[in-house]
């Protein structure tokens, strides 16, 4: 695969370079870039977004669990994400594809299979590990969820992971540069659109969505 753009998320430097590494002696052609956060991904992302994949940590500074990928589907849908995590919780890896993700990858897996796997995707396949079963699929509730967040525009889920990690609306406002009263309406569609009733019940959909706890989120 020659001339392709991929972008690795995150905050440890030495996996991102040890992983640039592997994948340029496969990927010659690549450019690879590093981003250390999802703000930074986000102004790499603004400057040029001819980008054939994100490679996205699911903890860092600023993510709760899965919102970075939300974020990255409402904002770059165009855009492949696969989710590069130690995290090796099959629940976790199915949730992941149905927010969205092209590919999960535990960071437990080989050179050669993260390798495997990227080509896979950067191809248009799906990629998980072979002992996810991704047909045998339960969980309602979560593709329910999946299917009402995907209704958020970009900057709404930026507002819901703010208000995830506990900040008011007037901090969300001076953060985001738009007015207290842009963040309220902000906050009531996305009221709306998950069908909650209250601010806190919104939070709850935005840290409990690596916890599985769907019905308390629907009310």
């Amino acid at each position: 695969m020659a001339d392709c753009r991929i972008i690795i998320v995150d905050d440890h430097p030495l996996f991102r370079g040890a992983l640039k590494q592997a994948l340029k002696s496969s990927l010659e052609a690549a450019e690879i870039i590093e981003a250390g956060s999802l703000d930074e991904l986000n102004d790499k992302l603004g400057q040029n977004s001819d980008v054939d994949l994100v490679l996205l940590d699911l903890t860092m500074p600023g993510v709760h669990g899965l919102s970075g990928l939300l974020y990255l589907r409402a904002q770059y849908s165009a855009i492949p994400v696969v989710i590069v995590s130690a995290n090796e919780d099959p629940t976790v890896i199915k949730r992941s594809i149905d927010f969205g993700a092209s590919g999960f990858v535990p960071k437990s897996q080989s050179v050669e299979q993260i390798r495997s796997a990227v080509k896979k995707v950067l191809d248009g396949e799906i990629w998980v590990p072979a002992d996810i079963d991704l047909s045998v699929r339960g969980d309602t509730d979560a593709v329910d969820l999946a299917g009402r967040l995907s209704l958020l525009t970009p900057q709404q889920v930026r507002v819901l992971m703010m208000l995830g990690e506990g900040l008011l609306n007037k901090q969300i406002a001076f953060k985001l540069g738009v007015s207290e009263a842009t963040i309220k309406a902000h906050v009531s569609a996305i009221l709306q659109k998950l069908g909650v009733d209250s601010r806190t019940q919104a939070v709850i959909a935005i840290n409990k969505i690596d916890a599985g706890d769907w019905k308390k989120i629907a009310g």
